[in-house]
């Protein structure tokens, strides 16, 4: 119970409610008046987002989003309407404020995390506060009687009454108490009762809208077989209703969203592409196809108020939008596009009614800002831009294109022109993959890429094959392909930009965090020839010591399963372990703190490249983490970058 108690005594530093420092009023510029010629200081990309995943209270008077206040992240509650001044909640540096969510009017949860030190290893903890709005009250939702993991919570109650569902580990003693219940949390007063006990197994459960305990996956992580279980309402009893015998097996199909008619609302990808369907309960049949695009995947599902039917799909193409099944918010998604021009708006919050919104209205090079739409009187206000500095300004333009990689396999690519440049021809060029590598990128603001296009560059974003949103088949062209065809992929977005004019392939460098930080790495160690440097951020180096590292985490041998599916062969595509093949100068970033690629992943490489004699930088961020989340820590990537691209890629 050590461990228990250290855990109350790191996440009960949680500051308390504040008045945050009035904004730099000095700093802020009309944008509308600057001349479009004038160059962007490296400063404004650094700066942390005004305002993210705003949410907007039941009662549509008051939004809580996390905020940039002094280079730091804090959540903060702004009134919408009269002269309240906005109050703001911090952690300590060691703590992540990772979500937030209205409960009612007068209550929000917040969910905590912060890296522990367990019996020699390390384990990311996670809590769940309650705060009351005025934020001058906070509660610990049974902080002293969970475990790891204690905030996943299932529903949130629509009578206006402070109570939700959360799953919850019980403790880390005992194996049972390492299996989530599921309690019934009166947010105002931290009282709870039990409504689901823990299952062997079981870590994910599933409510429906009225907050009955629908379903629940289990999953062996040793013998990889997983199953589903299901219960019409809390007084029935589980059983198991579809299982997955084998690895290799197709996954199962998981209702999200119960329907008061019997059925569910489930994401499926037969047939190849992830869609939308409607099946029965309790067989799991899939009765009738609700949505999908073709040749891509659907993202997920956006509920109704009663959080008992679907009311809109979310979509990534060129770029992520919602497509509406609700008739109201079709036409209100319509209106606001008609009044918007090139612009792109997405419906991110409402109120209890549906009748009062949040937008988020930019474009791929314009970081736009936060709107409030009241349906009443149907015009939109500017709440917040998300750049203070940037406002409206718009800067390099972004498009997506398609090329052909040498296997003839298509791949789809953001390309970012420099807007100082655009009828220029062979530009300096930068290949910026991106992390996951399930993941993709897309036309969107990015201050990372508008930065390099500021400096003159191309960058070309290719979502190389493995990447996600492409369907099975895409997906499963990266197994066995790290470091290989993947980075083949990579390097034919060179040769496509050389074929067209675009770029000069003898002035191209590769930029990447994550896994696009071990693809970077990668082509200074194997492809050097056709880069003049490589910069890697929180990168990879050490395939086998990432999968010892996932190793101590929830299902960590299905991790490794899936680390081994993709290089077959940690030792030949590790960059560490071939530091005399680097044949062009690599600068490593890394931030200390970082919780999902250890810091001793740049330390080893850079530790193999000095015995090697290899020309490279590593610069160590002492609290900087995974995701650029101090303002300090992008000003100094930013920076360090600049200088490394001078001497090396200069543009």
């Amino acid at each position: 119970m050590r461990f228990v108690a250290a855990i109350g005594l790191v996440l009960a530093t949680v500051a308390p409610a504040q008045t945050p420092p009035p904004a730099d009023k000095s700093a802020k510029v009309d944008a509308a008046k600057v001349d479009p010629a004038t160059p962007v200081p490296i400063e404004a990309f650094a700066e942390l987002p005004s305002i993210e995943s705003p949410k907007l209270s039941p009662d549509g008077t008051r939004v809580v989003a996390k905020s940039a206040i002094g280079g730091k992240q804090v959540l903060v509650l702004s009134q919408l309407s009269g002269d309240a001044r906005n109050v703001g909640l911090g952690t300590p540096e060691d703590t992540d404020i990772n979500w937030w969510r209205w409960v009612n009017d007068d209550w929000l949860i917040v969910g905590l995390g912060t890296q522990q030190l367990l019996y020699g290893n390390e384990y990311y903890v996670t809590r769940v506060l309650s705060v009351k709005a005025d934020f001058k009250t906070t509660r610990r939702l049974d902080w002293d009687k969970s475990g790891l993991r204690a905030d996943d919570v299932l529903w949130v109650a629509h009578d206006g009454s402070p109570r939700i569902l959360l799953s919850r580990q019980t403790g880390i003693e005992n194996e049972s108490d390492f299996n989530p219940t599921v309690f019934e949390v009166d947010v105002s007063t931290g009282k709870s009762r039990r409504v689901a006990d823990g299952r062997p197994n079981v870590y994910s459960w599933y409510a429906d809208g009225q907050g009955q305990v629908r379903a629940a996956y289990q999953y062996n992580d040793q013998s990889r077989r997983s199953a589903l279980l299901y219960r019409a309402n809390n007084t029935e009893s589980f059983r198991v209703i579809a299982r997955r015998e084998r690895k290799d097996d197709d996954g199962l199909t998981i209702p999200i969203t119960f329907r008061t008619d019997g059925s569910a609302i489930a994401l499926d990808d037969e047939g190849g592409f992830t869609s939308v369907y409607q099946v029965s309960l309790p067989d799991l049949a899939l009765e009738k196809k609700l949505y999908s695009l073709e040749g891509y995947d659907v993202d997920g599902i956006i509920d109704n108020a009663d959080e008992n039917d679907v009311a809109g799909v979310t979509v990534t193409e060129r770029y992520g939008r919602t497509t509406w099944f609700d008739e109201k918010l079709k036409t209100l998604q319509t209106d606001i596009n008609a009044s918007i021009g090139d612009r792109r708006a997405r419906i991110v919050s409402w109120d209890r009614k549906r009748d009062k919104f949040l937008v988020e209205v930019a474009a791929a090079s314009q970081p736009g800002g936060l709107y409030y739409w009241d349906s009443a009187f149907s015009r939109m206000q500017r709440i917040a831009w998300n750049s203070k500095t940037l406002q409206s300004r718009r800067l390099s333009p972004v498009s997506t294109i398609r090329y052909a990689a040498r296997d003839g396999t298509l791949i789809e690519a953001v390309l970012t022109m420099p807007r100082h440049r655009l009828n220029q021809k062979n530009l300096p060029l930068i290949v910026l993959p991106h992390g996951g590598p399930s993941a993709r990128d897309s036309e969107g603001w990015d201050w990372w890429t508008q930065y390099l296009a500021e400096l003159g560059y191309v960058v070309i974003q290719p979502n190389y094959r493995g990447s996600s949103g492409y369907g099975t088949a895409f997906a499963r062209k990266g197994a066995g392909e790290w470091g290989l065809k993947m980075q083949d992929d990579l390097n034919d977005a060179v040769t496509h930009l050389a074929k067209e004019g675009i770029a000069d392939p003898k002035r191209a460098c590769m930029v990447g965090a994550s896994y696009g930080g071990y693809a970077a790495m990668r082509a200074a160690q194997r492809d050097g020839k056709l880069y003049r440097c490589a910069i890697s951020y929180a990168g990879v180096s050490d395939l086998a010591a990432l999968r010892r590292y996932d190793s101590h985490f929830l299902n960590g041998r299905t991790i490794g399963d899936w680390l081994r599916s993709q290089a077959p062969d940690f030792q030949t595509v590790s960059p560490r372990f071939h530091a005399a093949d680097f044949s062009t100068p690599i600068l490593l970033m890394h931030g200390k703190v970082d919780k999902r690629v250890p810091v001793a992943q740049s330390r080893m490489l850079a530790a193999e490249l000095k015995r090697a004699g290899k020309p490279y930088r590593y610069v160590e961020q002492p609290l900087g983490d995974h995701f650029f989340s101090r303002g300090e820590d992008r000003l100094q990537f930013l920076q360090e970058m600049t200088a490394f691209l001078k001497e090396h890629n200069p543009a």
